[in-house]
C-alpha cells in the first residue's frame, strides 16, 4: 500500500502544510498547480523536495478559488473546466521538466474530485483531458463500490487508474466521503487515523450502516490537517517503507 499526501499548497509568504516534515514519509506528492492553491516558487520547492527523497509526483488540480481552498463546487461549463485543468497540468508539468522531474500522475483536488466520484459523465471528460496532455500519467481515483464500473467506463483512456482510500476522513454508506460539514468526517485524532487505516489494510471501512468493502492501492492522507505528520508516523508503523 503506497501513501500519497496533497501538498505544495502554500502560496508566497503563506504557509500551509508541513511539507518538509511530510515528504520522508510518503510515496507520492500531489501537488498544488497555482489555482486552489500554490505558486510557482512553491511548485519548485516542492518537486525539488519530492526529488530529494524520491517522491514521484503529480498534479493536484482544483477549481481556480483560493478563498475557499477549492473546496466549494463551481458551476463551470464542462469543457471550460476539462481546459482549466489541463492549464494547471501543463503549469506544474513545466516547472517540473525545467528542474529534470517526471510527473507521475494526476489526482483532482477538493470539490472537483468529489464532483467527478458522483458524476460518470464530469469523471470521463477529466480523464480523457489528462490523457490527451500525458497519457502515460497515472489518474487517481476514489475506491468505491463503484471501482468495476469506473475501470470500463476509463479504459478507452489508455490511463493507469489508481484507487485510493483516505486515512483521515470518515465514510458514507454508499461509500463516498463524509461532508466535512459533518461531525467527526476528518480524523484528527492520530489513534483514529491508525485504527481506521487498520481496517482499510483488512479491506473495510467503517460506515453509519456498518462495514464496506473498500478495494485500494494508495492511501491518502491531507497535508492540510493538523496531525498529518504524527498520523503518517503512526501508519508507516503499519506500513513500512519498501525496500
Amino acid at each position: 500500500m503506497l501513501l500519497n499526501c496533497d501538498m505544495g499548497e502554500s502560496y508566497g509568504p503563506w504557509e500551509k502544510g508541513a511539507d518538509a516534515a511530510v515528504m520522508p514519509l510518503i510515496d507520492w506528492a500531489n501537488i498544488a498547480c497555482g489555482a486552489h492553491a500554490g505558486d510557482p516558487d512553491t511548485m519548485a520547492r516542492t518537486l525539488s523536495l519530492a526529488a530529494e527523497y524520491d517522491v514521484k509526483t503529480g498534479a493536484h488540480p482544483g477549481y481556480p478559488d483560493r478563498r475557499n481552498f477549492g473546496r466549494l463546487r463551481l458551476d463551470w461549463p464542462v469543457d471550460s473546466l476539462v481546459l482549466e485543468v489541463q492549464a494547471q497540468i501543463g503549469a506544474l508539468q513545466a516547472v517540473a521538466t525545467a528542474l529534470g522531474i517526471t510527473l507521475h500522475h494526476v489526482k483532482p483536488h477538493g470539490a472537483l474530485y468529489l464532483a467527478m466520484m458522483s458524476d460518470d459523465g464530469l469523471l470521463e471528460r477529466l480523464a480523457e483531458g489528462v490523457a490527451a496532455v500525458d497519457d502515460s500519467l497515472a489518474f487517481v481515483l476514489q475506491a468505491t463500490p463503484d471501482r468495476e464500473r469506473h475501470t470500463a467506463l476509463l479504459a478507452h483512456t489508455g490511463l493507469e487508474l489508481v484507487f485510493e482510500a483516505f486515512a483521515d476522513r470518515g465514510y458514507a454508506p454508499d461509500g463516498r466521503l463524509r461532508s466535512r460539514s459533518i461531525e467527526g468526517a476528518v480524523l484528527t485524532d492520530p489513534d483514529a487515523v491508525a485504527t481506521h487505516v487498520g481496517r482499510l489494510l483488512e479491506g473495510f471501512v467503517a460506515t453509519p450502516e456498518g462495514r464496506l468493502a473498500v478495494a485500494a492501492e494508495t492511501l491518502c492522507v491531507h497535508g492540510d490537517n493538523p496531525v498529518a505528520q504524527e498520523a503518517l508516523r503512526r501508519i508507516r508503523e503499519l506500513i513500512p517503507r519498501a525496500a
